[in-house]
């Protein structure tokens, strides 16, 4: 599966959700309230901007926000929030593509460092962020953690999400680090629409190493968006790495 075929007209329409789900107002706002601080009155260059989930409201705040995104069909639906001159994106793979300009801040979010399905490919993406950053500049990452240990021996997937109209599971090739996520959507009826992502997952201690290739240091790490500890239950995490 390739990404640039998932993220589809109706991926992108699916993905929008206006407040509910990642679009909740929770979920949104302590990420912008986050970013904005962290940019620290500086631009800011998203990797994945897709439709503009966080782009929108971010430079709805007074940041200056570039995007770079794979996908032809999230960036027509960002348009019909935002034009060029709001938000300015290059079309283009997060590992390879170059945008015009130094930033403060180089932000990934919702797990899409994991639609790299390489290692070698996600330490790019690292050293893509470090070239767009000035001295000083920080690169965000909010990640999911493996969900391992609730895979007993001969078991190859668990169920992450589970409520009315829907269900998401994921299944694992633990020698490839690698996971299919499944969301199934349902009604009353017997039909079920399944749309289907492929992930390579990636331990905190390896994401760290990969920031340390790019000459990166861990500055923080939080459970989520509004700075909670960061434990051995969490679920997810968002790290903040710097440069010197």
């Amino acid at each position: 599966m390739r990404q640039d075929d998932l993220w589809d007209a109706g991926a992108a329409q699916r993905y929008d959700t206006p407040g509910t789900g990642m679009f909740a107002p929770e979920v949104l706002g302590p990420t912008v309230d986050r970013l904005a601080a962290l940019a620290g009155g500086g631009p800011a260059l998203e990797f994945a901007v897709g439709t503009g989930r966080v782009a929108v409201p971010l430079a709805q705040r007074g940041v200056r926000v570039t995007g770079i995104e794979l996908s032809t069909a999230m960036l027509d639906r960002l348009r019909t929030k935002a034009d060029e001159a709001t938000i300015p994106v290059v079309v283009g793979d997060m590992a390879t593509a170059v945008a015009p300009g130094t930033y403060a801040l180089v932000y990934l979010v919702y797990n899409t460092i994991a639609n790299l399905l390489t290692q070698a490919e996600q330490v790019a993406c690292f050293r893509n962020a470090a070239r767009h950053l000035g001295p000083g500049g920080r690169f965000v990452i909010e990640l999911w953690v493996p969900e391992l240990r609730q895979l007993p021996p001969g078991r190859q997937a668990t169920v992450w999400q589970c409520e009315p109209g829907y269900i998401g599971l994921d299944t694992y090739d633990v020698l490839h680090q690698h996971v299919v996520s499944h969301h199934f959507n349902f009604g009353e009826g017997t039909e079920a629409r399944l749309f289907r992502t492929p992930h390579r997952y990636i331990w905190p201690a390896e994401l760290d190493l990969m920031a340390q290739l790019a000459g990166f240091a861990l500055e923080s790490r939080h459970g989520d968006w509004a700075g909670t500890e960061f434990t051995a239950e969490s679920r997810s995490h968002v790290s903040v790495y710097r440069l010197p």
